[in-house]
């Protein structure tokens, strides 16, 4: 388990050389490392600007969390009840969607596109799975440790809890959230809000969804930690992509009617 652990850490480490190495080549442009600075302590300081929609989005999380935690052992129950698809090409490939090196390779392809290229497209889309993945996999972990949720497969139950004790890199003891699944709907929910056409922008989805299904059926989470991967991953990848649409819109706006103010003193 410590080696797996190792493992996490040298790919995000991977991950946020690689977003250091494309900021440097793009030099002048846009998204460049400097502005991944100012938008990551952006992001450390998004709590203390919540208002009141934000804390009741929190509270239908944590609900929502709370819900789904009643029905974790049938849900369990049922699914090991029949585990001829434990090793199925969809089961694996959606395990495979949630891996952290999914993310690193999605990020390498994109980048190196934009710098063939030139596509401002691709480059946004590479900088936001980079970014994206960061934030949200800092969040989860954090989460996973404060939390301290027993994976089902050491047979404790649903209710089983060690908060803080996996600072001794303890996998058993990470399962709230879920990983795999916060990665999977980060990727997805990038690629849905860059796609163009509308029916593709669902479709982005379908991945995440045998992320969902995988890690349950393969007794690695309890279905709320799923559901509480699904909404980190989906909220923090909304919230970057949100913040750069949102300052491109007001760089548009700026060009489409300019203003031109000239004071003269005399």
């Amino acid at each position: 388990m410590g080696r797996e652990c190792e493992m996490k850490r040298g790919i995000y480490l991977s991950l946020l050389l690689i977003i250091i190495c494309e900021s440097s080549l793009f030099g002048q442009l846009k998204y460049t490392f400097s502005q991944f600075g100012n938008e990551t302590w952006s992001f450390i300081k998004q709590p203390t600007k919540w208002e009141g929609s934000d804390w009741l989005n929190i509270g239908l999380i944590s609900a929502g969390t709370f819900l789904v935690m009643q029905a974790d052992q049938p849900i369990r129950d049922a699914v090991l009840k029949d585990q001829r698809y434990y090793k199925s090409v969809p089961i694996e490939l959606g395990r495979m969607w949630g891996e952290l090196y999914t993310p690193v390779l999605l990020f390498s392809g994109f980048a190196a596109h934009s710098l063939l290229t030139d596509d401002i497209g691709t480059r946004k889309i590479a900088y936001e799975i980079g970014q994206a993945s960061l934030y949200a996999g800092a969040v989860t972990q954090l989460l996973k440790i404060a939390i301290g949720r027993t994976r089902p497969y050491v047979n404790e139950g649903s209710r089983s809890f060690h908060p803080f004790s996996s600072f001794s890199f303890k996998q058993a003891y990470q399962s709230l959230p879920s990983g795999h699944n916060t990665i999977a709907f980060v990727l997805c929910t990038v690629l849905s809000r860059n796609a163009k056409p509308v029916w593709l922008k669902g479709i982005a989805y379908l991945p995440a969804a045998l992320t969902l299904v995988s890690r349950v059926y393969q007794d690695h989470h309890w279905s709320s930690d799923e559901f509480l991967g699904a909404a980190v991953g989906y909220c923090v990848a909304t919230w970057v992509v949100d913040l750069h649409e949102q300052k491109e819109n007001r760089i548009h706006m700026s060009s489409v009617f300019p203003l031109t103010i000239s004071i003269t003193l005399d």
